[in-house]
């Protein structure tokens, strides 16, 4: 019987969920509130980081004191849970992906960069009941690209990263994946991934089932 994979897991924003233009409409408006404007590639490069990380690249964009990123840090927290509020959509094959293991008795797991009080917003509208582990930003002492978050999540799951498969969308997210030492699939969404990255890239999990992840392992 084929074992693989022992584990689905699933980035949040990006993969799962539709859920960056929430944080591109967050984003904009701070960078007007802070006098400026959000340039493309300023938010190409916050794609996948953690929300701290995100406040302080555009403050650097803007040549704007350090010192004032918990300030707003905080303003972008609330302005998240206000557009978090309303949910997401699913990525197209996402949410029929991680049914279908649920459905095998796959475990799952959502590993995020979003800290838990706003990712618990969207899972409302997924179904936490649907994951066996969420894991988030916050909750790891090192973040997105380190590979922490994905060894953690497969040692509290009690399985083998290396039989495990990553779902992710940005480089930071497929970095920590494929430096944890699991079976990665990189489906770019944002932001297109660097040149020469070794990871399997699909277009779009539409039509990607469990009998397509297990031929992984073979």
């Amino acid at each position: 019987m084929n074992d693989f994979p022992q584990a689905v897991l699933f980035d949040m924003d990006g993969t799962l969920l539709d859920s960056e233009p929430l944080w591109d409409v967050a984003l904009e408006e701070l960078a007007v509130l802070l006098g400026g404007t959000l340039e493309p590639e300023v938010r190409n490069r916050m794609v996948g980081t953690n929300e701290g990380a995100t406040v302080v690249i555009l403050l650097e964009s803007l040549g704007l004191p350090l010192d004032q990123a918990p300030e707003y840090q905080a303003w972008l927290r609330v302005r998240m849970r206000e557009l978090f509020n309303e949910g997401a959509p699913a990525k197209p094959g996402a949410r029929e992906l991680l049914l279908e293991a649920r459905e095998a008795e796959v475990p799952t797991a959502l590993v995020t960069s979003t800290p838990r009080e706003l990712a618990d917003l969207l899972l409302r509208h997924v179904g936490p009941e649907n994951f066996d582990l969420t894991v988030c930003g916050d909750e790891v002492e090192h973040k997105k690209p380190d590979p922490e978050p994905y060894l953690s999540t497969a040692e509290k799951l009690g399985v083998d990263i290396t039989r495990t498969v990553v779902l992710e969308d940005s480089f930071s997210g497929v970095t920590s994946a494929l430096a944890a030492g699991a079976v990665t699939i990189a489906v770019p969404s944002e932001v297109a991934l660097p040149p020469g990255l070794e990871v399997l890239t699909l277009p779009s999990l539409d039509g990607i089932d469990l009998a397509y992840l297990r031929g992984l392992g073979a």
